[in-house]
Parts: C-alpha cells; sequence; structure tokens
C-alpha cells in the first residue's frame, strides 16, 4: 500500500514538474518572442502581449486635411476612416472613406511617399455614386450600377493581381434600407476606374480577395449580411470563402459551410466577424486581419484579430483566440468640435507587408479618423499557433 502511495506521489510530482516545464517554456518563448520595430525614426516593441503597437503620431488623416482640398459645400466631409492601401511605383496609396455631410460616402485618393507623413490628397473624389458618364467594364449593368450606388460607397480594399489593382467595395442602394452589394472596379494608375458591377448579387459588405491564385482560381473571403435589428449574430457570426476563374464574371462558386464561425461562447468575436485586409502572404502562410464584435449592455465594442490561412489552400486556417487589438481613446483623437461618428471601433481595410517582416495596419479608429499601428508577422503567427480556437465554434483550443 506504502508502495502504490510512494508512486502516486512520484507519478504527481512528475505531472506537477511537466507542467511546470512547459509553463517555463511558454513564457520563455513569450519573453523570446519579440520585435524592436522602426516606423519614421519611431520605435516600437512588439511582442505576444502587445502584438500592435499604434504609431504615436496617430491620426495620419482626418477630415480637415481633407476638407482643405475638397473645399466644394458638396464635397466637405466629416470622416476620414476605413482605408484600402497599395504600394504603386514609388509611393504608397490610399483609398479612404469619407462620409459627406449629407450622410453619403465617397471614396478619395491621398498619396505618401513613406505611407506615413505628408498625405497628398487629389482634388476630388475617386469613386462616388455613379452616373452615366463613368467608365464601365464590357457586360456591365450601366443603369443597375447607378441605381445601386446611389445611396453611396464604402470600405474599398485593394489586391494587386499582375499589373492591375482590384478595389472591392460596398455599394448601397439609393431607396432601399440596407441593400448593399459589394462591387468591384480596378485601375493601373489609379488616376481611372473601370467599375465591373456586384460581385454576387448578395446583400454583403466585406469581400476580400487573394491577390494570387490557387491551382488556376481566384479565392475570396465572403460575409454575407443577415437581417435583423442589430446587425449581430446569424449568418453576421460567419466567414465563407468563394473561387472562381474569372474576376468578372460575377459568379463565385462558394463553399456552402463557412471556415470561420462564432457560436455563443463568450469573446471579443462572439457576435460578429468578417474579412478586413486583403490576405497578406508571409513564408507561414497568409495572414488574414479580420474584425470581431461582441454586444456589450453599452453597444458593440469592435476589435481587430487575426488568423493563418494554409499557404496553399486557404479554406485550411488557424485563428488566433486572442484579439490583436482593442479600441482606445488613442484611437480617434479629434478637436473638440469634430463629430465622432461610432465610439469603440477598430475597423481594418488595408495593411502593407515590408521587407523585415514587419507589417503596418492601417485602420479606422471610431469610424471617424484613419490611424496606422506597426506588428510583426512573426507575432501574429504565433497568436495564431500558440493560443488558437477552434475556428468553427471560436472556443479556446488551450488552457487558461
Amino acid at each position: 500500500m506504502r508502495i502504490c502511495t510512494l508512486m502516486f506521489s512520484s507519478f504527481r510530482m512528475v505531472q506537477d514538474l511537466s507542467k511546470l516545464l512547459n509553463n517555463l517554456i511558454k513564457i520563455s518563448q513569450m519573453e523570446i518572442l519579440s520585435r524592436t520595430l522602426s516606423l519614421s525614426g519611431w520605435q516600437a516593441e512588439i511582442n505576444l502581449n502587445k502584438p500592435v503597437e499604434r504609431y504615436a503620431n496617430n491620426p495620419i488623416l482626418t477630415c480637415h486635411q481633407v476638407n482643405d482640398v475638397w473645399t466644394d459645400p458638396k464635397y466637405q466631409v466629416k470622416t476620414v476612416h476605413n482605408v484600402g492601401i497599395a504600394q504603386y511605383k514609388d509611393e504608397v496609396i490610399m483609398l479612404f472613406r469619407s462620409h459627406l455631410r449629407n450622410g453619403i460616402s465617397v471614396i478619395g485618393v491621398a498619396r505618401s511617399k513613406d505611407g506615413v507623413h505628408d498625405w497628398k490628397v487629389d482634388p476630388k473624389p475617386a469613386l462616388k455614386p455613379c452616373n452615366m458618364d463613368d467608365v464601365f467594364g464590357e457586360g456591365a449593368d450601366d443603369k443597375g450600377l447607378v441605381e445601386n450606388e446611389a445611396g453611396g460607397v464604402e470600405d474599398p480594399r485593394i489586391s494587386k493581381i499582375g499589373d492591375s489593382y482590384f478595389i472591392t467595395y460596398s455599394a448601397y442602394h439609393g431607396t432601399i434600407k440596407d441593400r448593399v452589394r459589394v462591387s468591384l472596379a480596378t485601375t493601373t494608375d489609379f488616376n481611372s476606374f473601370v467599375r465591373h458591377g456586384p460581385l454576387m448579387d448578395v446583400d454583403m459588405r466585406n469581400v476580400v480577395i487573394f491577390p494570387e491564385p490557387f491551382d488556376g482560381r481566384y479565392a475570396a473571403l465572403f460575409r454575407p449580411n443577415d437581417h435583423n435589428i442589430d446587425h449581430t449574430g446569424g449568418v453576421f457570426k460567419e466567414i465563407q470563402i468563394g473561387f472562381t476563374k474569372d474576376l468578372f464574371c460575377h459568379e463565385w462558386d462558394m463553399v456552402p459551410e463557412p471556415f470561420m464561425k462564432q457560436e455563443g461562447g463568450p469573446s471579443a468575436f462572439s457576435d460578429k466577424i468578417g474579412p478586413g485586409a486583403p490576405p497578406i502572404k508571409t513564408k507561414y502562410g497568409w495572414l488574414n486581419i479580420f474584425h470581431g464584435v461582441r454586444g456589450t449592455m453599452d453597444g458593440n465594442p469592435y476589435t481587430l484579430g487575426i488568423a493563418l490561412h494554409d499557404l496553399n489552400d486557404p479554406q485550411k486556417v488557424k485563428v488566433s483566440n486572442i484579439p490583436i487589438l482593442f479600441p482606445s481613446a488613442a484611437d480617434c483623437k479629434t478637436l473638440p468640435e469634430d463629430y465622432v461618428h461610432v465610439p469603440n471601433v477598430v475597423f481594418c481595410c488595408g495593411a502593407l507587408r515590408r521587407e523585415d517582416g514587419s507589417i503596418l495596419v492601417y485602420y479606422g479608429g471610431n469610424d471617424t479618423v484613419t490611424n496606422v499601428a506597426v506588428t510583426h508577422e512573426d507575432v501574429l503567427v504565433a497568436l495564431c499557433e500558440q493560443y488558437p480556437q477552434n475556428p468553427l465554434s471560436g472556443v479556446p483550443l488551450y488552457d487558461i
């Protein structure tokens, strides 16, 4: 009996030592996995406890800079947010969304040499509710597009494919409430744009296109809209993937079941998720910055999350259970008289990867101003691998 007791005690000691060793290894990994990053002379320390660092001089673009250029009263704006980003020749291009004072959204262009400072705003909006004088792609329903964009255009995402830049954006109907179609425009120079119409004839707001094909087919991430009062729950908690051989055909082979889904358990993403920036290619796989919402008694705060798609099969995914950015007062620095559109929101439509693996994350603060933050692919991947969740339920797959 005593021998059995000693054996059991020894076994328990081995278990305890094993747990202690594993915890020490995790702590050691966390301490080792840090990156010191530089952004225009400003430095940031990134690690698993702080995977994203806000730029100290945010915001980088506001309504005041736009209004200094768009002096026509009909083009004066109250917000600048949810920007698409692309490297074009020797400059960084920003496609920004702005609310006109009448509530309709338009999309403008700003340009910067380093992607942080000295943004030059083009003289007029690049995309606004279209008319018959705009340029339409072959086979596009121009009259239908004019009708469907009358309520405004917003939230551009940019994917460079070949020599063209493919821009997905949300187009709102002028009179039918909440009717929105994610539409496609293309450009080769960010001076002229060709409209191609909705990707699908379905209500949705968030679609991002992978910039490379998989086995001859292009892939995109979709988040269809549901029809409920507070715009959370239902299919708002699901992200699907679709494939097409022709980006202009308006037909996508949708995989019936979502590859990401939130069930009812507590989570920063529990009530809504959706694609953010177009996926970023790394040596580890494709990084997908997405947004997540958790309903509270005081509204629906938006956070940013991170997922890692397999390099060759985008349906295989690891999702970090831990968000990378929560909204805070630092995300909406405004003047006392400025309008603030929606509180407690961080929302990303674009990011740029640099050669050293660092990533600039461009995001809207409170749907009001445009900010930038810095992170590193090593840290984001580690979050997905060390602190994952079940991609189809949101349940943590690590011990808490």
